[in-house]
């Protein structure tokens, strides 16, 4: 037996380790016990005849906005726990020619506008298909992501299952099409994988992933109670602070996003009526929905920026030679006119529906109480042929006035959630990636966890662009806050921005995240993510004296335990 400190110490030591390092550790112990670690017996130099080797599978992932490879990461650690061994691989470095080295192999690939690959998976999806490659031997299965407002819905994850086909490889799940709302059909995925990994290896017993029942999205009807532009006047940027009161309670937790479906612009509506002749009450059935023209063009179907299919169903309707191109439904109208009224109704179903768009949650129910819920909402601007264009759902929320309604929905983030109460987190969040751990702060202030937080924060000057300062300052000073590091990139001659701030402090960083802390990135994927992760990857070679390679797999291992998470678009 050993003394209640030393069995204290080695609790300490052990409580984080991963079922890899928790094994690793036994092995050590009983060697210098000289007994095996399970059976109790003298380890000898023989192997175990009757030992069952773990199954090992490769799970590669392909990804444009990031879901694919959240999600890949998640089923991961589930597949993990259960005594599987994952190969995470991301199809925009994986080698096409090491498929004969793999026995069983999974995809999670999403697809993107027109039915296209996501743009870092193009050249493993180009070789697949301008190759004969010899891939008899493998079993495969693909999870396919996409929208199923478009027309060619989970296309790539598609494609990828037919190639893999004909090139003579054994499907052993049938493709899984997921849509918005990907959660439920994942992890049933992912209890077929369980399934067939059991079956291939002998004496295992059988594994099951417990799963949520599936439940439709629950909509909440809200009022505004605040919309605040937190950019000072002087600013070039709109970011909005908004919070909506409900009458029933909200249920949702840090680290989680609502989701709002934008309605069109009215006046854009009505000059389309105008333009088409259509009767706005006339009842037209879509893939989702039966509703009047006027209605459909309004709330559900997206008109800002049609997608050349689109356009191409429009002109084989309507008889115009159209170039293959984007525009938005008026500017499409405007230029080709419909010549009857009963073309446009013909056209109206060929219209994808309005996607909703997703914010970080950046209040706490703990903090703020269950009726309210807040979000940073930044105003997208941008141009289109020297046309200054507003984001759809960034300008939506932008207007609204205090005391009107709005719909919304919670999206849970199982992936972006706090660790226990006393771990350090280090977060970094430049412009409005702030707004989860402005949540994960007030949640933990008023929880009163003792774990230290880090805070990483960016934009373009101090003056005008401090998002939530004077609230950041007060953490500081209550302790809840144990650093707050500052990037501005327009106050100095040379731009700093928050992976400066990271090489600034370096050594710190190394040494919180050997003691544990949990490393989370919210805000924009290019560049700041990337720069980011370079970062991070060069903090760990140098501080941790490893190489590229070894800091590379130390990352992914962080990774795959949840304590490395990223939420960018």
């Amino acid at each position: 037996m050993l003394s209640e400190t030393k069995l204290k110490a080695l609790k300490e030591i052990s409580g984080d380790f991963s079922r890899d390092e928790a094994v690793w550790a036994s092995g050590f112990l009983a060697g210098i016990a000289g007994i095996s670690a399970v059976g109790q017996h003298p380890i000898t130099s023989g192997a175990d005849t009757n030992a069952v080797s773990p199954k090992k599978i490769t799970l590669a992932y392909g990804t444009e906005t990031g879901n694919s490879k959240k999600l890949a990461v998640e089923l991961a650690g589930i597949l993990k726990k259960k005594a599987v061994q994952v190969k995470l691989a991301d199809l925009s470095q994986y080698k096409p020619k090491d498929l004969a080295k793999e026995d069983l192999f999974f995809i999670i690939i999403s697809t993107q506008g027109e039915g296209d690959p996501p743009i870092l998976a193009k050249k493993f999806y180009d070789h697949l298909h301008e190759n004969d490659l010899d891939i008899s031997h493998l079993k495969f299965g693909i999870l396919a992501l996409g929208d199923s407002s478009y027309p060619l819905f989970c296309k790539t994850g598609e494609d990828i299952d037919s190639r893999f086909e004909v090139l003579g490889a054994q499907r052993i799940i049938p493709l899984k099409k997921c849509d918005v709302d990907y959660e439920q059909d994942a992890y049933s995925w992912t209890e077929h994988i369980l399934d067939t990994v059991n079956k291939t290896a002998e004496g295992s017993q059988k594994s099951v992933v417990t799963l949520k029942t599936s439940t439709a999205r629950k909509k909440y009807q809200g009022k505004i109670s605040t919309i605040i532009n937190l950019n000072d006047r002087d600013s070039d940027k709109e970011t909005y602070h908004i919070e909506i009161e409900t009458e029933e309670p909200l249920v949702y937790s840090p680290g989680d996003a609502l989701g709002v479906i934008a309605f069109n612009k009215k006046e854009e509506v009505e000059e389309i009526i105008s333009l088409t002749g259509i009767d706005p009450e006339k009842q037209i059935k879509t893939v989702k929905l039966t509703a009047g023209a006027e209605e459909l063009l309004y709330k559900h179907l997206n008109i800002s920026y049609l997608l050349k299919t689109t356009v191409a169903q429009y002109a084989q309707i309507t008889g115009h030679a159209i170039p293959e191109v984007r525009l938005s439904l008026l500017d499409l109208l405007r230029i080709y006119p419909v010549k009857r009224a009963d073309e446009f109704e013909q056209f109206i179903p060929a219209l994808t529906g309005q996607s909703p768009r997703l914010y970080s949650v950046s209040s706490s129910l703990e903090a703020h109480g269950d009726s309210v819920i807040h979000i940073t909402v930044a105003k997208s601007e941008f141009f289109i042929n020297d046309k200054k264009q507003n984001g759809l759902c960034s300008g939506f929320l932008a207007e609204f006035k205090e005391g009107e309604d709005i719909e919304f929905y919670i999206q849970e983030a199982k992936h972006f959630r706090l660790p226990k109460p006393e771990k350090d987190v280090i977060m970094i969040g430049p412009g409005t990636g702030i707004a989860p751990f402005r949540s994960f702060l007030y949640e933990r202030d008023a929880l009163g966890g003792e774990g230290r937080n880090w805070l990483f924060f960016g934009d373009r000057t101090f003056v005008s662009d401090f998002l939530y300062q004077a609230e950041l300052q007060d953490f500081l000073k209550t302790g809840t806050l144990t650093h707050l590091d500052l990037a501005f990139s327009r106050d100095t001659a040379e731009k700093v921005y928050v992976q400066h701030k990271l090489e600034q402090k370096a050594q710190e960083v190394f040494h919180w995240l050997e003691a544990g802390a949990s490393l989370y990135v919210c805000g924009a994927r290019e560049p700041m993510s990337k720069d980011v992760e370079k970062t991070i990857l060069n903090i760990i070679q140098d501080k941790g004296k490893h190489s590229l390679e070894e800091a590379q797999n130390y990352l992914e291992e962080l990774e795959l335990n949840g304590r490395y998470v990223k939420d960018v678009y």
